[in-house]
């Protein structure tokens, strides 16, 4: 991820100009040494990405989980400026696609979606 003003800079990451300064962000483990995690509990998951990441590495940091009020959660990541939120059972094994034990919660105010919004109307006028 890329930043400005020591915030997450989505776009600068699609211009190719800052690769030397992206930063991955880790919050999920599905497979490791060719071990499938996917069936494993988010907080088995998690646990284990910790371990991997416990010492500094080049590019890559570890997200924490955070518990709370979703809703609270979310408007104060908008007021950071944050693209949106991830919310996962920590219960849960890893599905892929839409499911009940993950949401992924968009901030509409957020630049990444006026593009997407921007890509949709230009296509429609087609």
């Amino acid at each position: 991820m890329c930043f400005t003003n020591g915030m997450h800079d989505f776009d600068k990451l699609w211009s190719n100009c800052f690769d030397d300064t992206v930063r991955l962000y880790a919050f999920d483990l599905l497979e490791l040494n060719g071990e499938d995690y996917r069936a494993k509990s988010l907080a088995e998951r998690k646990k284990r990405l910790a371990r991997l990441l416990a010492k500094p590495r080049d590019g890559i940091e570890y997200v924490e989980h955070l518990e709370g009020d979703g809703r609270r959660i979310f408007k104060h990541a908008g007021k950071l400026g944050l693209e949106g939120i991830v919310s996962k059972r920590v219960d849960m094994p890893y599905r892929s696609g839409p499911s009940k034990s993950w949401l992924k919660i968009k901030n509409p105010k957020h630049p990444a979606m006026m593009r997407i919004q921007e890509a949709f109307e230009h296509e429609r006028m087609r």
